[in-house]
């Protein structure tokens, strides 16, 4: 499989490449696939923070092609961490049902540098969805004793069985995905408070709502830039 333009960028910005081995897969409620994977030195090299994820590069038809996965339970005694696929038609679905132990596939480490904020938050206002719920799930262990209000997106019903790490003073929502997410959006904005010194605003869902909620917590709440982060997690376009 040949490297396309993208790697090449990768590269020039500083990514690390590192080779992933299969060491077991597993199906995760028919609409998933878990595999784990031993990182080829890449835990122990770049270390683990919440959020963290890397690029993986597939096949698709002879030509390179990459999207970015979020590590589940990254364990840096073993070097070893889980990947979670949804199981829908494309290049990643399909190999990651294929995948035997054994199996290897090219991963490249860049982009991914988020922190919890020091001094930590008194409150964590997260918004997800089921693509971006092993990232919720990592900050709700990383900031285990911060009180937090979580969203998360789901467009199949199935997706409300998926594990949400929360304990006692974390609020989970799920809001069904309605009106090309229009719904999510305006259900978030209705419920958060005014700005709170303190807190912090976690918000990575589907590109367009992450975009619209980023902007009513800055603009309308006035909530300062340093306490925002946002990624679009994906794109209904």
């Amino acid at each position: 499989m040949k490297r396309n333009w993208e790697a090449l960028v990768l590269k020039a910005m500083g990514g690390r490449d590192f080779r992933l081995t299969v060491l077991e897969a597993e199906s995760v409620g028919g609409a998933y696939r878990r595999l784990l994977v031993d990182g080829g030195g890449l835990l122990e090299s770049c270390g683990v923070h919440p959020t963290m994820w890397i690029r993986l590069w597939f096949d698709d038809g002879g030509r390179a092609h990459q999207r970015a996965y979020t590590l589940v339970d990254p364990d840096p005694a073993t070097g070893r961490f889980h990947l979670e696929f949804a199981l829908h038609d494309g290049c990643a679905a399909r190999w990651a049902l294929a995948a035997r132990a054994g199996d290897t596939i090219d991963a490249t480490m860049q982009g991914s540098a988020f922190h919890l904020p020091d001094p930590a938050p008194r409150h964590l206002y997260l918004v997800g969805d089921a693509a971006s719920l092993p990232a919720v799930n990592s900050l709700l262990d990383a900031a285990a004793d911060i009180p937090a209000t979580v969203w998360l997106e789901y467009a199949d019903e199935g997706e409300r069985a998926l594990p949400v790490r929360a304990r006692a003073h974390h609020e989970v929502s799920w809001v069904p995905r309605k009106d090309e997410g229009r719904y999510l959006v305006e259900t978030v904005s209705a419920a958060l408070p005014v700005a709170e010194d303190g807190a912090h605003y976690w918000i990575a869902c589907e590109a367009a709502s992450t975009r619209a909620v980023t902007r009513h917590v800055r603009r309308t709440l006035g909530v300062g830039k340093h306490q925002v982060t946002s990624l679009g997690y994906w794109s209904a376009r």
